[in-house]
């Protein structure tokens, strides 16, 4: 879900990369809907393991609610959000509402710092146990 409304609301100033600690195999069916209900397609997203997107990010969103297995030389932001996988489509709206609201202080933060000094595109990772998020 944070991948997908960063693409949407923030490619001014981010490129956005989601990876799980244990990824799913596919973007779960609920995601996918209410994701759609704010038209945000998240299907082309597919779940990429941590491991290998370790390295390319200049900020870290862990949403996993553990330690990553490594300490990353990049900021690590921890925001605590439910993981939805098995829960009702109303907790995935509630969710989903909770990252996008998240997303849009990130990206309404990126765009002041812009603005106040020159900076390269940031590139966000955001972190969850499985990318059915």
């Amino acid at each position: 879900m944070a991948e997908g409304f960063a693409r949407t609301y923030g490619s001014d100033v981010l490129q956005a990369s989601s990876a799980g600690l244990a990824p799913a195999m596919s973007v779960a069916p609920l995601t996918h809907k209410v994701m759609l209900e704010k038209n945000i397609d998240v299907g082309n997203i597919y779940p990429k393991d941590f491991k290998t997107t370790d390295g390319q990010a200049d900020l870290i969103i862990n949403m996993s609610g553990m330690e990553l297995p490594v300490k990353p030389a990049v900021p690590v932001e921890r925001w605590e959000i439910l993981d939805p996988i098995g829960e009702s489509e109303e907790i995935y709206r509630e969710v989903r509402d909770q990252i996008e609201l998240r997303v849009m202080q990130l990206i309404l933060g990126l765009r002041a710092r812009k603005k106040t000094k020159p900076a390269a595109r940031s590139k966000v990772d955001t972190r969850r146990r499985s990318l059915g998020q």
